[in-house]
């Protein structure tokens, strides 16, 4: 079997499993096809020194249709303070674009051991979350410019949407946690996007890769990933409603800090 073949299988069932739990633990998929691609990737021929790059870029990709249907979803509930991306806008559009540059220049090792300890952070955050709604006034403009800017480069750098930083961030300044997750579910289609971008504009005439990639994007694996999670994403929010996900989360939370782990220790 052809390796882009063999790949866009396995990504097939990988985003079964990506879209089913995102939608019932609510968590982003990168978090779970990021170490999952760092594994599978090799197969297609992809070099240890582009490995990161690819993974993470490959996963920023598939987040662009997941984002837009959750963001569909809250602007039909008016769940999203658009007012707040005028001094935002700016930030996660320069801060995504310039994530795949600075990724370039650091090294492949050091960037999967950043992204191991970023998946441990998040594996807390997850056991243990940060609630921190409060009336503390919003920043100025340029307060959020900057940001906005900071939280779109460390999501896209690590291939996430950025609602695991963006949503603290919003309810620490008295936001209502609806209208921060609806912000954050908007704001994550733009990272993704730009995010996206900056990684094939980074990536266009990297060495050493193989057929099938646009930039550091790998064309089989977004297909695969994007073609299931967005069918099994329903379905695991429906499954939500029945199954302790209090428990599975805190089991979820204690298997990616078991990734990390691994991921620092390669």
């Amino acid at each position: 079997m052809e390796s882009w073949l063999y790949i866009l299988c396995i990504c097939l069932i990988l985003g079964a499993g990506i879209g089913f739990m995102a939608g019932l633990l609510g968590i982003g998929g990168g978090l779970i096809a990021v170490p999952a691609l760092l594994h599978i990737l090799p197969q297609a021929g992809i070099a240890s020194d582009s490995l990161p790059h690819v993974a993470i870029a490959t996963s920023l990709a598939a987040i662009i249709l997941t984002s837009l249907s959750s963001a569909r979803a809250h602007h039909k509930r008016q769940n999203i303070p658009w007012p707040l991306f005028k001094p935002m806008l700016p930030g996660f559009v320069l801060g995504a674009l310039c994530s795949g540059f600075i990724s370039e220049l650091i090294a492949a090792k050091s960037l999967q051991q950043i992204f191991a300890l970023f998946v441990i952070l998040m594996a807390a955050q997850m056991a243990f979350p940060f609630k921190a709604e409060s009336n503390r006034a919003m920043p100025g403009p340029m307060s959020l410019f900057f940001a906005a800017t900071c939280i779109a480069v460390i999501a896209a750098l690590m291939g996430i949407g950025g609602g695991v930083l963006l949503v603290p961030f919003l309810t620490w300044y008295g936001l209502q946690m609806r209208f921060a997750v609806g912000f954050s579910a908007a704001t994550g289609l733009l990272i993704a996007l730009f995010g996206s971008i900056g990684y094939t504009l980074a990536g266009w005439n990297a060495p050493s890769l193989p057929d099938w990639t646009l930039g550091y994007i790998y064309l089989p694996a977004l297909i695969g990933i994007v073609s299931t999670s967005m069918l099994m994403a329903p379905l695991g929010a429906r499954a939500a409603t029945t199954l302790p996900t209090a428990k599975l989360k805190k089991l979820f939370a204690v298997f990616l800090a078991l990734v990390g782990l691994k991921l620092v220790l390669a």
